[in-house]
């Protein structure tokens, strides 16, 4: 295994203190990358199942210029964007329309890699041909695409249901469908270990092998998807970081506890970030 890379999504700092500042506090508090929230370039309304306007730069005509201007200020404090996050959900048709903005975003900021949902209802071989639209635009912005497991829930059984790439055997299916090298796997710990899926991270990491390349590392209560902090809930962590180790795996470790910083006051919020970056290393660190 190579060195470690340590990063976090900014989204949930930016909520707080905005994308600059929380590039510019990533890199103070020891991560060495940031992970490129997008979400707000759709303002989506959950309760409306609908987007609504929204006046963030992302969404209008300079996100280009927001884009370099967040690498910028990465760089003069030392880290880069290693990865970034398309909006979604992707059944929504403006989110969908957005996508090729992700991966050029992407791009602008430094990233080599954008991780984009599948379409939920979707089997591999659709939701292959939806990445296949996209596939040629981030190639020539030498970005790659990774898919990520999902999942749905059944309010009546209170648990998490399958959705793509929510079993070993359906992300492995995703990922060799599409068969490019430019398409790879992202593991969302959290989501692997929900009750109702039936499976779990380490099984997913084993069964991936060599298609994993990115994480979405946080914790919960082996339940919901809580996107806490490692090493706070319920998940083996270290039972984990074997499974890595055993498959040589050769990606970052991207921390996205993004419910860890909900209600913390603007200036507590470094503090939280140095725990998350302390968290992040010392799972990277059991992966060696």
């Amino acid at each position: 295994m190579r060195s470690t890379i340590i990063s976090t999504e900014i989204g949930s700092i930016a909520k707080i203190i905005g994308e600059e500042k929380a590039v510019e506090s990533v890199a103070k508090a020891g991560f060495d990358a940031w992970d490129f929230s997008m979400f707000s370039m759709c303002n989506y309304h959950w309760g409306e199942r609908r987007c609504i306007e929204s006046n963030h730069p992302l969404a209008g005509k300079n996100y280009v210029q927001f884009a370099r201007q967040l690498r910028k200020i990465g760089e003069d404090n030392g880290i880069y964007c290693n990865q970034a996050h398309a909006p979604f959900p992707v059944e929504d048709p403006d989110i969908r329309s957005s996508l090729k903005r992700a991966i050029e975003c992407t791009a602008e900021a430094g990233g080599h890699l954008c991780v984009i949902h599948p379409q939920k209802d979707y089997t591999p071989e659709e939701n292959a041909e939806y990445y296949g639209e996209l596939l040629s635009f981030a190639k020539q912005h030498d970005v790659r695409i990774a898919t990520e497991n999902m999942w749905g829930w059944d309010k009546e059984q209170n648990h998490a249901i399958f959705a793509p790439c929510g079993t070993p055997e359906s992300f492995c299916a995703h990922i060799d469908a599409v068969n490019d090298p430019y398409f790879v796997a992202c593991l969302d710990i959290g989501h692997a270990e929900m009750r109702g899926l039936s499976t779990s991270a380490v099984e997913m990491i084993r069964k991936l092998g060599n298609r994993l390349q990115a994480l979405h590392i946080h914790d919960n209560d082996k339940w919901h998807d809580s996107h806490k902090l490692p090493f706070t809930m319920d998940i083996d962590f270290t039972g984990v970081a074997q499974a890595l180790k055993e498959i040589d795996y050769q990606g970052d470790f991207t921390l996205e506890a993004d419910r860890y910083l909900a209600g913390w006051a603007e200036e507590d919020v470094f503090r939280g970030v140095q725990e998350m970056a302390e968290a992040t290393r010392k799972f990277a660190d059991m992966c060696k």
